[in-house]
């Protein structure tokens, strides 16, 4: 489909555009995308307007151009006590429309990702950086603690790095990121557009209904003790997977040697 914004509403603080089956999210309040209250809701809205387009397979979320940080952290004014519960309600809306989405969320940081931002950044599910992104959780140091990374670091990269990470407060850069597996790929600036294009295109050469089966499995079985997480996959596989018309298009191209041609369902 041709690019264009999002049908669905304007946005002040955000941009998207969709093109070729990816959906690319861009935080636009220069020059550190701190987190609004009104911000943090456009997040979660156009997440939740991209959802239900079949035709997008892939979600990328990015700063802007124009933005020397991938985002510093919730704006200041919202970071007072006074709204912390309107604050944290539009935060976690984001990550909950994050959990509900299927479809593969790529986060680009190609600048420092701090607090908040750094929580928003690492929830992709596929994490490309560049030499100038650099990740930290600042937030004892203000007297709180980041309680999204409190609960998705220890997953990440185990309990004993996530606190060292979150009690030192000390940032780190791109490289010891992709050490830790916070990172998927570490590219440099000049050639992250020719990667990232690289990246799009395996991915949407997929079918969208098999890319977001395969994303929800691995999401539900998160927690599940072995045996039955692997249960649970199989009977998705047998009985959602199976039923699906891009399925059976996959393995009977397979069997004829051919390209599938797929419908997304």
């Amino acid at each position: 489909m041709d690019s264009q914004a999002s049908p669905a509403e304007p946005f002040e603080s955000i941009q998207i555009k969709t093109e070729g089956g990816v959906a690319r999210l861009m935080l636009n309040r220069p020059p550190y995308n701190a987190l609004t209250v009104k911000m943090m809701e456009e997040i979660a809205r156009a997440i939740e307007n991209v959802h239900d387009m079949r035709e997008i397979r892939v979600i990328v979320m990015e700063a802007a151009p124009q933005c020397t940080y991938f985002s510093a952290g919730i704006a200041a004014p919202d970071a007072t006590p006074v709204r912390a519960f309107q604050m944290m309600e539009a935060f976690q809306t984001i990550f909950k429309v994050m959990l509900e989405m299927s479809k593969p969320l790529i986060t680009v940081v190609n600048g420092p990702a701090v607090g908040a931002g750094c929580e928003l950044a690492l929830f992709g599910d596929l994490v490309i950086a560049t030499e100038k992104a650099r990740f930290a959780q600042p937030e004892v140091r203000t007297g709180v603690f980041p309680p999204i990374a409190a609960i998705m670091l220890p997953h990440l990269i185990g309990p004993k790095r996530a606190l060292e990470m979150i009690l030192m407060a000390e940032p780190i850069g791109y490289m010891e990121a992709h050490r830790l597996g916070l990172v998927n790929r570490v590219v440099p600036e000049a050639k992250l557009k020719q990667e990232l294009d690289a990246i799009l295109a395996k991915i949407t050469d997929q079918s969208s209904a098999v890319l977001e089966m395969a994303k929800k499995v691995m999401f539900d079985m998160i927690g599940h003790p072995l045996r039955e997480a692997i249960q649970r996959s199989t009977s998705l596989y047998l009985n959602q997977l199976m039923d699906l018309e891009d399925a059976q298009e996959g393995l009977l191209a397979v069997a004829e040697r051919r390209k599938p041609v797929w419908k997304n369902k």
